[in-house]
């Protein structure tokens, strides 16, 4: 519903901006592996499948509490429930790569996983430092799957320095913490 404050066209501007949005909300609910009447089922029926999957496709608008309360069902900060903004100075994509504002390409970086689950039963000072970082990695490449994590070698790197020891060392330590398999640990290097 269009009122005369809004600009000429700003309802089309709106639906696209609620259709991200619901494609972000159905993105999140699929790395959570939960089907829309899981989600029905396991929030007491606070969240209803319907008005779920018509948020999701972005025919009908959430509020910013009822947003707030999804974000905590889902276990995620609710910005991530957000789109990404495409406005001018943040990325750009340039031959399918996403570009940082210096303009360079990052470039593909061997990875290991790490088991989050196993995290979750570790306790102590080291534990919840990796806690900490790790939750940081999910919240940058918005990955909340909440069951593995692929980290990279400049995030081994930061590892390595939490965890007192050598680069070399890093994907060793963590397997023998149980959060790494063994033979996660030559592609680290």
């Amino acid at each position: 519903m269009s009122t005369e404050s809004e600009p000429v066209g700003s309802e089309g501007v709106n639906a696209e901006y609620g259709r991200r949005v619901g494609e972000r909300l159905r993105a999140i609910r699929r790395q959570k592996r939960m089907s829309l009447q899981d989600v029905e089922a396991e929030s007491n029926q606070e969240f209803k499948a319907s008005v779920l999957g018509a948020y999701e496709r972005g025919e009908r608008a959430i509020s910013v509490p009822r947003l707030q309360r999804l974000a905590r069902f889902y276990n995620v900060p609710v910005d991530q429930l957000l789109p990404r903004d495409d406005g001018p100075g943040f990325q750009r994509e340039q031959d399918g790569a996403v570009v940082d504002l210096t303009g360079q390409v990052p470039e593909p970086q061997a990875a290991i996983t790490i088991d989050l689950t196993r995290l979750d039963t570790l306790t102590g000072p080291e534990a919840e430092m990796l806690n900490r970082f790790l939750t940081m990695i999910q919240v940058e490449r918005q990955d909340f799957n909440g069951r593995v994590l692929t980290i990279r070698r400049d995030d081994l790197r930061a590892i390595a320095c939490i965890l007192g020891i050598d680069v070399a060392q890093a994907a060793r330590r963590l397997a023998v913490m149980g959060l790494a398999g063994e033979n996660d640990e030559s592609t680290a290097s």
